[in-house]
């Protein structure tokens, strides 16, 4: 079977809402009532509303969202899900004339609802050391809530709107055109309501009749450790309200790692650069290094050439929900002095004097980049 969300044909930061829309286009079209029994539209039938079940439950679609369609068997997962369970499904979310019955041009339920508010988008700085250790962080957003003076409703002093008189309070209307092949029947959304059902007549003078006002909040927002900015959190009912008394939208959150000028990072691995003298190099020494917590030591063996590649284990960031820390990688590059003193000078000549040339072999080092050197040194 194909990703769930991909039968649904959304993004995996999809909305319920979105979820919900996309799922019954899906199953209207490949519905067997509609497709003459055909067994490969029932076969897509039972996929979608599979998928459906598994996205619409916040707990079930955080299982399959770490774990796969292996994190939602067994215990309320599908094991046994067949075409039956898929048929309840549907009429149970659509089955009220707003699924099979309009299906066949019947009536469509009044869509007078509540709409759910809109998510919202934040973007949110986090430190390397906020990576490692997590962080709990405040935000402070415009969201749309309720307007206290109408309760929500838009209408002055609290009244409940009125019925919408173009539709009946139904939020759409029934257009028929005559054509060659007969009296052909369209729905659309009322254009005097928008699709609530109701018109506000005497608007409330704090909101303008729209039942809601744009407010500050201050968020929330956990923060893991080992995230990256490939990585969101989304604050489910935190976004605006919905008119007329609608369910909140939610809040994605967009985290962005701000970048530390001492490392550069792949995964939960670090990499660093290390600075030592020629003596240091050719003799070994045990070199200060920093970390994000602080700073450690490196023993740099005697040998060491430039661009060589030494390891820390367990000083790179957490890997993300586990406890696991990835590793720091130092690169050692000799530092050469712009400027000797006449003692430097005169030691450095009689080294010369002494030292061995270097092999003339074809050094590709250069070519390759430092995490494919990182890959070597791991074996």
């Amino acid at each position: 079977m194909a990703d769930y969300y991909g039968l649904l044909g959304v993004p995996r930061d999809a909305t319920p809402e979105q979820i919900k829309k996309a799922y019954r286009k899906v199953a209207l079209a490949h519905h067997p009532d509609r497709n003459a029994g055909s067994k490969e539209a029932e076969a897509r039938f039972k996929e979608a509303t599979e998928a459906y079940e598994v996205l619409r439950d916040p707990g079930k679609r955080a299982r399959y969202d770490r774990f796969g369609k292996e994190g939602v068997k067994g215990a309320g997962g599908f094991s046994g899900f067949d075409f039956g369970d898929a048929l309840e499904v549907f009429m149970r979310d659509f089955g009220n004339l707003g699924g099979i019955e309009e299906l066949f041009g019947g009536r469509r339920r009044r869509s007078g609802e509540p709409s759910r508010g809109q998510s919202l988008r934040v973007k949110v700085p986090v430190t390397l050391e906020e990576v490692c250790s997590g962080a709990a962080k405040r935000v402070r957003i415009a969201v749309l809530d309720s307007c206290g003076e109408c309760r929500g409703t838009g209408a002055a002093g609290g009244a409940q709107p009125s019925s919408c008189p173009d539709c009946g309070g139904a939020g759409q209307q029934r257009r028929v055109q005559r054509s060659v092949f007969g009296d052909l029947v369209s729905v659309v959304t009322c254009r005097r309501c928008r699709g609530e059902g109701a018109v506000v007549v005497d608007r409330c003078r704090e909101c303008r009749g729209e039942g809601r006002v744009r407010v500050q909040r201050q968020v929330r927002v956990d923060v893991p450790p080992g995230v990256s900015s490939e990585n969101y959190i989304t604050l489910r009912g935190e976004g605006n309200v919905g008119r007329r008394g609608g369910t909140r939208g939610d809040i994605v959150v967009l985290l962005d790692v701000q970048e530390d000028e001492r490392f550069t990072r792949e995964g939960a691995d670090l990499a660093t650069e290390v600075l030592v003298t020629f003596s240091q190099a050719a003799l070994g020494a045990s070199v200060a290094v920093p970390t994000v917590d602080g700073e450690t030591t490196v023993d740099v063996p005697a040998g060491t050439q430039s661009g060589a590649v030494v390891r820390i284990a367990g000083e790179g960031v957490p890997r993300l929900n586990g406890r696991v820390r990835g590793d720091l990688f130092c690169r050692v590059r000799v530092w050469v002095p712009e400027r000797l003193t006449a003692e430097q000078e005169n030691a450095v000549r009689t080294l010369g004097a002494l030292e061995d040339p270097p092999p003339q072999t074809t050094n590709r080092d250069g070519k390759r980049g430092f995490w494919s050197k990182v890959k070597e040194a791991l074996g």
